[in-house]
């Protein structure tokens, strides 16, 4: 695929009242453009369904990775399961997406909502065959994919949102399509968009969900590297070896830190600009830096950083203040979270002197802790990180 990525976001609503979800994601990663994704939706919901779409989509995801045929897994599933006592039928939906590395989406789906397919934005209809693999009618499609199209499969629960509260019938599966279109930006990532799709979903069952409530977005994106710098060297000496690697690297350059900014603009021979202004009181001020596409704080912004880092991987309820503030900590999230999908950390570990004042509640190697959970995160992102120590 070239300069292509996969872009995956995935996330659950519960069935009001349970504590576990019926609903079940398993997604086999084989590189940076090859990889297979299982939704599955259990029988009913609880602990029984949780079971049913756990095994379902730990069959198929384990079965297809290993090159085994479609019809193996409907069988080793229809094998498998336990059979309801009441509805004399053992089964969990599915959908499957699996994406190799010439560039070519195939598309399984059994029983769940058909899977939403943006390209440039706009609703795409795909080509669609059937047939019948042990007595189960399969829709199976075959689709060459490009930059920024966006594949999105989703359990019932998605399209039964509202039903006898908000809507009548629902948020049917055109209603969907129509909220997506009016929301897209190519910016998005996948795990934005899906929040915004389950966010939505909550707000119509009155954020009692009546039903187990799942979406997982694929989105195509060409791969962006990202260099943040944070810290003088150890070594003095080692300055000018750290700035022509950093500045060496193509992609976003962000540089954090006083001292860090003040060795990026000698070795430039250019002039930092310090605005007098905050845009956020909580936040120091960004600075410029010709050549340098970000000039921030240090340890301050790097931690807010952080903490919108954790909660993106959590629920991602704070996107609404980093997507939209201009503060450095935001810009950097943006930078990261939705831009980078290549990161490298060029980090200094020379002694702060600031950092030994015991008023301060900063440890000494806070900005190597900082840096290290920032980086883990990112790799949960789905990121591809490289630590460089100085």
């Amino acid at each position: 695929m070239n300069k292509l990525c996969i872009d995956v976001g995935y996330r659950s609503l519960n069935k009001h009242g349970e504590q576990l979800c019926g609903d079940s994601i398993q997604i086999v990663k084989k590189n940076d453009d090859s990889m297979i994704l299982v939704l599955a939706d259990g029988l009913g919901s609880g602990v029984k369904a949780s079971i049913l779409s756990t095994l379902t989509s730990k069959i198929i995801a384990t079965m297809l990775a290993n090159s085994m045929t479609l019809e193996d897994c409907v069988s080793t599933i229809a094998a498998t399961l336990p059979v309801c006592s009441m509805r004399g039928i053992a089964y969990s939906t599915f959908s499957i997406i699996s994406v190799n590395q010439n560039g070519e989406a195939e598309i399984i789906q059994y029983d769940n909502p058909m899977i939403i397919f943006l390209r440039d934005g706009k609703n795409f209809d795909y080509d669609v065959q059937s047939r019948i693999i042990g007595n189960k009618r399969i829709y199976e499609s075959k689709v060459r994919i490009k930059q920024d199209d966006v594949l999105i499969a989703m359990s019932d629960g998605a399209v039964y949102a509202g039903v006898g509260q908000k809507l009548n019938f629902g948020w049917k599966r055109e209603n969907i399509i129509k909220f997506i279109e009016a929301n897209y930006d190519r910016r998005l990532t996948a795990k934005t968009i899906t929040y915004l799709i389950t966010e939505k979903c909550a707000e119509l069952y009155a954020n009692k969900p009546g039903d187990d409530t799942t979406i997982a977005t694929i989105r195509v994106r060409e791969q962006r590297n990202c260099n943040l710098m944070i810290g003088p060297p150890a070594n003095p000496e080692d300055v000018d070896r750290m700035m022509s690697l950093f500045f060496s690297k193509e992609g976003y350059h962000i540089v954090c830190g006083g001292t860090t900014s003040t060795l990026a603009a000698k070795y430039l021979n250019k002039k930092i600009e310090i605005p007098l202004d905050y845009v956020d009181p909580k936040i120091p001020p960004t600075a410029t830096i010709e050549g340098v596409d970000l000039v921030t704080e240090g340890v301050i912004t790097i931690s807010k950083v952080l903490e919108y880092a954790k909660n993106y991987l959590d629920d991602n309820s704070l996107y609404s203040e980093w997507s939209i503030k201009q503060d450095g900590a935001s810009k950097i999230a943006r930078i990261l979270f939705e831009e980078a999908t290549n990161i490298s950390f060029f980090v200094g570990t020379a002694i702060n002197p600031a950092h030994q004042n015991p008023d301060l509640p900063i440890q000494f190697n806070i900005k190597i802790s900082l840096i290290e959970e920032l980086a883990k995160a990112m790799k949960d992102m789905g990121k591809t990180v490289q630590l460089n120590f100085f």
